[in-house]
């Protein structure tokens, strides 16, 4: 070779390789060998095909022999490479056929595009999931409506036919089913990041004191369950009931993991992350745009088992929804994406590190609530336990009830007249301006649904308090009020009732509105 072109190639920032029609290395220049991790010290391979993985080398020879007979275009050819410590790369390479007088030789250069490509695949994941949390939430709202009238409409039954009727068991049954019915679709939402989050400061430490006798039930006898809890960890921010379900499916996952018996270890402690203090490398993400978790102090919480693991090539696709490793009809597939939905709404982030027949460690980073957080807390707290348990319901307001869904808007108007409120109905926004031209100087609340046909509540609400700013609101929905307060804005005053919703919770909405 031409000592001068030689230095051209040893010069090149992109890895070069010069093959010869067997495929074997005939030259190449130090961007391959950073490239690869191969070097001239014995290691370097005598042919090009024992770099490329397994299930692709047959592919790749083929592009090598089309090279050399000018049957392959100048496009580049995606090539995976397997280097020496297991590590897979992904390459663009482009060929370049050189005739010689005594032989002709290929030309490869090599690109890496191993980021470029797990980029692709992190947005293709993250747009799929997107799109199906969209159908969920779709989906939960309108279940959510349906829920409303079943349970409120038994309620309403439950007043006439009282404990020692012979309905009273029916109904219950009727509505116990309707609450299972409302804690999936509360799981959808989850997913869809769109549920109620009711949240408050909590100590991990007393949740998990709380959920240990449970969790003992749970995953059984041949189980041992050992807690071991970190000294002055701090508090987080998040919703009490929300996080015991991702502590139990969690645990629930790891009884399944392991069969034959095992180690069930849930610890909890403070955990810095920042350049100085990285992630352990083991710990994966779910292939998330946002899996990169911001530097700060975090509440860490890891559920550990004995397990069979969880093989990689699956490990990021566990928290896909509907996606089980368990027998056909042993799972919803939902747990693990209830759980990513959940600490991700709360500001957490959800790592798993896992080898096959070792066991996987769950790993959740829960941001410290900050001190003034904490103390505010107390005092809402100390202040709240000074209330009666036992609060008049009644009333004699006037309330301007708009849901577009009939049974929904059925039960609540019994529900309250009832307790004898006067009731206004409206089946839209535009009826219930009407409504406000003719008796808005009577009315004193207004509950509304946010998404009905044509104006929506929101936009509603606007106008009707251009006339009547002081006239007070409840919206009702069965999205989550967070997703409400994205639209509509937080500058604004505004109650916010989550369906599906009990006729006492409706009533004390209600009172605790009017005073």
């Amino acid at each position: 070779m031409n000592k001068d072109f030689s230095v051209y190639i040893d010069l090149s920032p992109i890895a070069i390789v010069i093959l010869d029609e067997h495929g074997k290395i005939i030259s190449s220049n130090p961007a391959f060998h950073g490239l690869t991790g191969q070097y001239f010290n014995g290691d370097m391979p005598s042919s090009f095909l024992n770099l490329v993985a397994e299930d692709k080398k047959s592919d790749t020879e083929a592009i090598i022999k089309k090279s050399f007979n000018r049957q392959i275009s100048a496009e580049a050819q995606v090539l995976s490479l397997m280097l020496p410590n297991n590590n897979e790369i992904i390459v663009s390479a482009y060929f370049s056929l050189l005739e010689g007088e005594i032989q002709n030789i290929l030309i490869m250069h090599l690109i890496n595009i191993t980021e470029q490509k797990n980029l692709e695949t992190r947005f293709a994941h993250s747009q799929k999931m997107q799109a199906v949390g969209q159908l969920a939430g779709g989906v939960a709202h309108d279940f959510n409506n349906l829920l409303t009238a079943m349970i409120g409409f038994c309620d309403l039954l439950l007043m006439r036919h009282p404990a020692g009727d012979q309905s009273f068991a029916d109904i219950m049954q009727i509505k116990q089913n309707a609450n299972r019915a409302a804690n999936l679709v509360r799981q959808l939402l989850a997913f869809s990041r769109r549920q109620t989050l009711q949240p408050k400061i909590l100590d991990l430490t007393d949740v998990l004191a709380d959920l240990t006798n449970l969790i003992r039930r749970l995953i059984g006898e041949n189980i041992e369950l050992k807690m071991t809890h970190g000294r002055d960890i701090g508090h987080v921010r998040a919703d009490q009931g929300q996080l015991e379900q991702v502590l139990i499916n969690l645990a629930v996952n790891a009884r399944d993991a392991m069969k034959g018996g095992g180690v069930l270890t849930i610890r909890t402690g403070k955990c810095l992350i920042d350049k100085s203090h990285p992630l352990p490398r083991d710990l994966v993400s779910p292939a998330e745009e946002d899996a990169t978790i911001a530097d700060g102090n975090y509440v860490l919480v890891e559920v550990i088992d004995t397990g069979c693991g969880i093989p990689k090539a699956i490990l990021q696709k566990i928290f896909e929804p509907f996606f089980s490793t368990k027998e056909v009809g042993s799972g919803t597939g939902l747990g693990l994406s209830t759980v990513f939905g959940i600490v991700k709404q709360t500001g957490g982030y959800v790592y798993v590190a896992s080898k096959e027949n070792e066991g996987t460690n769950f790993s959740l980073f829960f941001p410290i609530a900050n001190q003034q957080e904490v103390s505010a807390a107390a005092a809402t707290e100390n202040a709240a336990g000074d209330k009666p348990d036992n609060v008049d319901l009644t009333g004699k307001s006037t309330i301007l009830l708009v849901e577009d869904e009939t049974p929904v808007r059925i039960f609540a108007g019994r529900a309250l007249r009832n307790k004898g409120y006067t009731v206004l109905e409206a089946d839209c926004g535009e009826t219930a301006i009407e409504i406000m031209r003719d008796k808005g100087g009577e009315v004193e609340v207004i509950v509304t649904d946010v998404i009905m046909p044509g104006m929506t509540g929101p936009s509603m609400i606007e106008k009707i308090t251009q006339q009547y700013p002081n006239v007070k609101v409840i919206f009702i929905s069965g999205y989550a009020e967070d997703v409400f307060v994205d639209n509509y804005g937080s500058e604004r005053s505004f109650n916010f009732l989550a369906k599906p919703f009990t006729l006492k919770q409706l009533a004390s909405k209600i009172k605790e509105v009017t005073g």
